[in-house]
This record gives C-alpha cells, sequence and structure tokens, in this order.
C-alpha cells in the first residue's frame, strides 16, 4: 500500500486494487519512452545533416542541440523528469510503508528529485546556448542519478519483503556499477579528447540509467491500493463571523 497523505481533516479518495498494476507502467513507460526519444533525435540530427557521423559519433546533447529535434529533445527530457518526479516519490513512500524511514531513504528521494530536475535542466538549456547550465544539469542527471540507484540497491538488500526475488539486488548493484564505469569513462575520455569513445559510453551510461528506472515496474507491481488525501482548510470562529455578517436576507 502507498500512502500519500496531509495533515487535517482528510477526504478519503481510493483507487480500486484492480488497476493498481497500471502503477508498474510508469517506470516501463519512462524506460522505453525515454529510449525511443533519444534515438528519435538521433535519426533526426543524422537525417537532417545536424551531426555528421563521419567525424565523429557524436554526444546526446549534440544531437539535441539542433531544431527541429531540439525541440523533441526538450519535451522529452520534462515528460522524463516529470515522471521521475512521480517514480522517485512513489517508490520512496513505498519503502516507508515497509517500515524504512531512515535518512538514507530520505536521501534517495533527494537524490532522485535532484536527477529529475538535472534532465529537465538539460532539455531546457541546450549546450550551444547556456554551456555552464547545460553542464550543470547534465551532473545532476548522471552524477546524481547514479548516486540515487547506488541508494537504492543498498536499500534493496536491507528492506524486506523484497520483491523481484534474490536476483534484483545483484542486478541492481551491477547496473549501478556499470554506470559509474560508464560515467568515468565518459569523463576521461572527454578529458582524452577522444571524442567518439566518450559519446559511446555516454549513450550507454543513459540506456543504463533508463533501465535502472525501468526496473522499479518490479517494485510497483505489487503496490496493491493507494489513497490521495485531500486537506479542507476549517476556518475560524472570526472568518465564520465575517461570512454570518455578509449574508443577506431574501425579500
Amino acid at each position: 500500500m502507498v500512502l500519500l497523505e496531509s495533515k487535517g481533516p482528510p477526504v478519503n479518495v481510493p483507487w480500486s486494487s484492480t488497476t493498481m498494476w497500471v502503477w508498474a507502467l510508469l517506470p516501463v513507460l519512462l524506460a522505453v519512452g525515454g529510449s525511443i526519444g533519444f534515438w528519435t533525435v538521433y535519426v533526426m540530427a543524422v537525417a537532417n545533416g545536424s551531426v555528421n557521423i563521419t567525424e565523429a559519433f557524436p554526444y546526446i546533447s549534440t544531437c539535441g542541440s539542433y531544431p527541429p529535434q531540439s525541440c523533441i529533445f526538450g519535451q522529452v527530457l520534462n515528460i522524463g523528469a516529470s515522471l521521475g518526479v512521480v517514480i522517485c516519490y512513489l517508490k520512496y513512500q513505498q519503502l516507508r510503508d515497509y517500515g524504512c524511514n531512515s535518512y538514507l531513504n530520505l536521501a534517495g528521494l533527494i537524490s532522485g528529485l535532484l536527477c529529475a530536475l538535472g534532465s529537465s535542466v538539460v532539455g531546457n538549456f541546450q549546450q550551444y546556448n547556456q554551456l555552464e547550465t547545460h553542464l550543470f544539469g547534465a551532473f545532476l542527471a548522471f552524477v546524481v542519478g547514479i548516486l540515487y540507484f547506488w541508494i537504492q540497491a543498498i536499500l534493496t538488500c536491507r528492506m524486506k519483503p523484497r520483491h523481484g526475488g534474490s536476483w534484483i539486488g545483484p542486478l541492481r548493484f551491477g547496473l549501478s556499477a556499470c554506470g559509474t564505469v560508464l560515467l568515468i569513462a565518459t569523463i576521461v575520455l572527454f578529458n582524452l579528447e577522444l571524442d567518439s569513445e566518450s559519446a559511446y559510453c555516454e549513450w550507454a551510461l543513459a540506456m543504463d540509467l533508463f533501465l535502472l528506472f525501468g526496473l522499479f515496474a518490479v517494485d510497483f507491481w505489487h503496490v496493491d491500493s493507494c489513497s490521495v488525501y485531500v486537506q479542507y482548510r476549517m476556518m475560524n470562529r472570526e472568518t465564520l463571523n465575517i461570512q454570518a455578517s455578509t449574508q443577506t436576507l431574501p425579500l
């Protein structure tokens, strides 16, 4: 069960347990939609000559820097960031429902939200327009994103029940380690001016992160109910008196 709530007198809006499997589609939508979106931007950039793959294999951001594919690039990342916020919070709340109220879970939520924010920044501040802001967004998306999944890998091994069986923990650790290696390789190769090799690693890193997000479908498949609590603002006595004094009597 996942509970989204606020303080105060609640109005309970239950979701049917027969439809809760839809939550498992959110990580899949992010992973599949993001991957398709990125490669669509790549194909468009190659097709219209924005990048020349005979000279060097392009970075993701290079493909998304020129119109019209820059519009799709920004939209894909904005939608992905929005889905990422929902997924990260849902995962955080699920772990809380299992009794995990640790600072590590909170750190996971914060790093996940920062990763989503970085993705949106990357999509809206192209490298040829706002390079410093773009690089800051890339840092949040890649570096903080890898940190987020390391935290999730640790929490997966600590928490019970562990959805997906004994394989889910080692798989998350393996993909997080692979992402870390790809991240370091991207930076090192870039500094060595091996642009094509660095770009290959960046693309592989992006696909690795999408796959890690997609694995949350295993956890969300077991979300059987969800309740949203809406808080009504309580009116104090002064407000009630004002309303009473402004009422008019029918003639």
